[in-house]
């Protein structure tokens, strides 16, 4: 239920609904997922309007509840109730690991759901573009518009590269781009969550202020996290990394992008014109999401061979080289000459989970220091082509990431050399002889 609630969070934004469209990667392409989606769409025509007219701040349904109930508003027992039948729901059908018929409440919802056949596996199947909720025809229970939900699961064969979350990213963008194309795009993990409704606003005073550099390509908001014992034993916070050193390179070029909780001009991915009509920056969709030209258009950008031969990965969208697509990325924009800007509102605008656990502490770890290195020594290392592209200062600060795994050689000798030296009884330091003496200095007058 955790991406059901993130998507929730985002489409209850204080924003123009009509304006407003949530795409969902599903990579595993799950028809589980699928399911637990369209009571999601289904829930989300009576929670938008509820937090609307009771302007409440916590939009992710799971936080809301578990918030204090005297908080509460007198439908809000009501709300809970509607929740907690489709959690319940959702969670059997995951469980028995199927969808009874009598889930499936019409036609097109089962269209949807026979795509998945025998031969659909997680590594080896078509791709699904599947609209949920589309703005110009659904409404909510007080007949107000609705944001587009599209689910989006890319195509995917054996043997051919995937690229990991970068390229389930880039298969996103241009989905988006055939569909609704919006100027502005968010990227945000599905294990976090909007913390603020007025996020996007905030944003969008960076963005379309007529007064900032022109190159100003996306705003970082910060990681922050709910559910860290007090003395965060696996050090899963992060500030230094989220909070203190963004700080530090806002006064240069900007902070690097986290991998998640960014709005992007979606120009910055643009790089070169695309070979598919369409996908420029500047296009106006004019047909519906529900069309079957769009949607068949959809479904080929989302086809596994669609990169091929083109730059995709190289000059446009997110870059592939490196298992921290998000650092690279970022990395190569500003070498391209975009800017960013580090947004810290008090009220965190995203909350997420940390890691709970020494194996996904370790995991973790393991795939940042193996992704940063990749990049450490590329032929686009930025203590090399860095300092070249984007000055001294910034090549340093992207430096300073890169090669920090190698820290793990120095600190892994002091971890251990002390207590070996000590069961063999040598001594790990110099010897030093102190000699006393004493000086006495007659000043005369």
């Amino acid at each position: 239920m955790g991406v059901v609630n993130t998507a929730l969070s985002m489409m209850a934004y204080d924003y123009p609904t009509e304006k407003l469209s949530v795409y969902v990667s599903d990579d595993g392409g799950s028809k589980l997922t699928l399911f637990a989606f369209m009571e999601a769409a289904r829930f989300a025509t009576h929670w938008l309007p509820f937090c609307r007219k009771n302007k409440v701040v916590e939009r992710c349904p799971e936080a809301y509840f578990e918030s204090n109930p005297s908080s509460w508003f007198p439908e809000t027992d009501q709300i809970k109730l509607m929740y907690e039948t489709m959690k319940i729901k959702v969670e059997s059908v995951v469980e028995k690991g199927t969808i009874p018929h009598d889930h499936i409440t019409n036609e097109q919802e089962k269209q949807a759901v026979s795509r998945w056949t025998d031969e659909f596996t997680q590594a080896n199947h078509p791709a699904v573009v599947q609209v949920l909720l589309e703005g110009s025809k659904d409404r909510d229970i007080t007949g107000h518009t609705m944001p587009n939900l599209v689910y989006v699961s890319r195509e995917k064969r054996p043997g051919s590269p995937h690229h990991f979350k970068a390229g389930a990213l880039n298969v996103l963008i241009r989905v988006s781009a055939t569909m609704t194309n919006a100027p502005v795009v968010l990227t945000l993990d599905s294990d976090m969550h909007s913390n603020d409704p007025q996020t996007p606003l905030r944003a969008l005073c960076y963005l379309l202020d007529p007064d900032m550099d022109p190159n100003l390509g996306f705003v970082q908001f910060p990681q922050a996290f709910h559910g860290i014992n007090k003395n965060d034993i696996y050090a899963g916070e992060c500030i230094h990394v989220y909070q203190i050193h963004p700080i530090g390179m806002d006064g240069l070029a900007g902070p690097f992008h986290v991998g998640t909780g960014c709005f992007f001009r979606r120009e910055v991915f643009s790089g070169v014109p695309s070979r598919t009509p369409g996908l420029s920056s500047d296009h106006l969709v004019s047909k519906s999401i529900g069309n079957k030209e769009v949607l068949a258009s959809a479904h080929h950008v989302a086809a596994w061979n669609y990169e091929n031969q083109t730059n995709w990965g190289t000059k446009i969208g997110y870059r592939y080289g490196s298992l921290c697509e998000d650092y690279f990325t970022g990395y190569r924009l500003h070498c391209e000459g975009w800017k960013s800007i580090f947004c810290n509102p008090k009220r965190p605008a995203f909350l997420g989970r940390a890691p709970i656990n020494l194996n996904v502490c370790l995991s973790q770890s393991k795939r940042w220091g193996v992704g940063l290195l990749e990049v450490g020594f590329f032929k686009h290392s930025p203590i090399v082509f860095g300092l070249m592209e984007i000055g001294p200062l910034m090549g340093l600060c992207y430096a300073n990431y890169a090669f920090r795994p190698l820290w793990s050689i120095p600190i892994t000798i002091y971890a251990f050399l002390p207590q070996l030296a000590l069961l063999k009884g040598v001594s790990i330091f110099p010897k030093v002889c102190v000699h006393s003496s004493i000086s006495i200095i007659d000043f005369r007058l």
